[in-house]
């Protein structure tokens, strides 16, 4: 195995403070899509995965971001060199032996077609430890550190996030989790600063039955009493939930006209955490996330997005008390949304 890293001191831009983010992603995604076009098609390969869309969302949002991710065989030398020309994050990689993870899809017809779909190998013992030890010390360089999962549901024991979560708080990292199942009860454990959620993972993972308001609410509790500070839950066009110091507020964001909706999560969580690292509130960290999301789902490009855009939507989003009324969502149409652009 052998570790390279993307060098890159962007400490600064214009003279202002960025903040440092790590992200922890053990295994990216290698992704080849066929689009319609005149012929038989255009073929697209991209780098991602979970970690890879929170990644490009921070660096998007100006961020200095580092991501610490494993790469395996053949897709991993692409998706490697993917990352390196074409992100605007740092990368601290540890190559292993083995298959990556790979999709193929094929969009010709108007509809994603899954051609294939591969998990790749799980990470040996010595690959892990190295991966570990190496977020460890990025994370004890920046101002927050994301957890995220890989694209496999073998590549890594669940315990691995539990261990990295409480050691990263013994360092006095703040960690930011966007996880799910065993990972996400693994990372509580540990013990973690935000925890985001969506309803249908926490129906997925038997915490609730149903998207009913107080089933979710309940469940934000039992997660924060599990080792989480701050719950968010998301809720698509619903808006979200926020638990935090005991007290629960709803957050309403403009909707949008959804060209893809896949995305808006890891777009909600990168944006969130590259607010926190520059040193703002918990509400303003979730204004940003919750239009990065929003703005998000009317483009293909997942975790893509104009941070000035983000940030003009942002003031419209509003947080409420669960006791008060919230008000109602504000439906934007593409001129409307472009016009807000503009202006931005």
């Amino acid at each position: 195995m052998s570790k390279s890293s993307q060098a890159g001191d962007r400490e600064h831009r214009n003279g202002r403070p960025r903040g440092r983010a790590v992200i922890f992603a053990p295994a990216p995604l290698l992704t080849i899509t066929i689009e319609d076009s005149p012929g038989d098609g255009q073929v697209h390969l991209h780098a991602g995965g979970q970690g890879v869309w929170q990644a490009r969302m921070l660096a998007s949002m100006g961020t200095t971001t580092t991501m610490c991710a494993s790469f395996a065989g053949e897709s991993g030398r692409v998706l490697q060199n993917l990352i390196t020309h074409d992100e605007g994050f740092d990368l601290v990689a540890v190559e292993r032996d083995g298959d990556g993870a790979v999709y193929i899809h094929d969009r010709r017809g108007g509809e994603r077609q899954a051609v294939i779909e591969t998990d790749g190998e799980p990470l040996s013992r010595h690959a892990l430890d190295e991966l570990y030890g190496l977020t460890i010390g990025e994370a004890m360089k920046s101002d927050v550190t994301l957890l995220s999962g890989p694209a496999g549901s073998k590549t890594l024991p669940a315990d691995a996030y539990r261990r990295l979560a409480a050691d990263l708080r013994s360092c006095h990292c703040h960690v930011v989790v966007d996880l799910a199942g065993d990972r996400l009860e693994s990372a509580l454990a540990g013990g973690v600063d935000v925890a985001k959620v969506s309803h249908e993972e926490l129906m997925a993972d038997d915490r609730i039955t149903d998207d009913d308001e107080g089933q979710i609410i309940d469940a934000l509790r039992t997660m924060h009493h599990e080792g989480a500070d701050v719950v968010v839950a998301t809720r698509a066009d619903r808006g979200m939930l926020v638990l935090e110091q005991g007290q629960v507020h709803r957050v309403t964001a403009p909707i949008m006209e959804v060209v893809d909706s896949r995305g808006a999560g890891d777009s909600f969580t990168g944006a969130l955490a590259a607010t926190l690292a520059r040193g703002a509130s918990l509400h303003r960290a979730i204004r940003v996330g919750a239009a990065a999301g929003a703005l998000n789902v009317t483009r293909h490009g997942l975790g893509t997005g104009d941070a000035a855009a983000i940030l003009r939507l942002s003031e419209l989003v509003s947080i409420t008390p669960l006791d008060e009324d919230p008000p109602d969502n504000l439906h934007l149409s593409p001129d409307e949304l472009a016009g807000l652009i503009d202006r931005s």
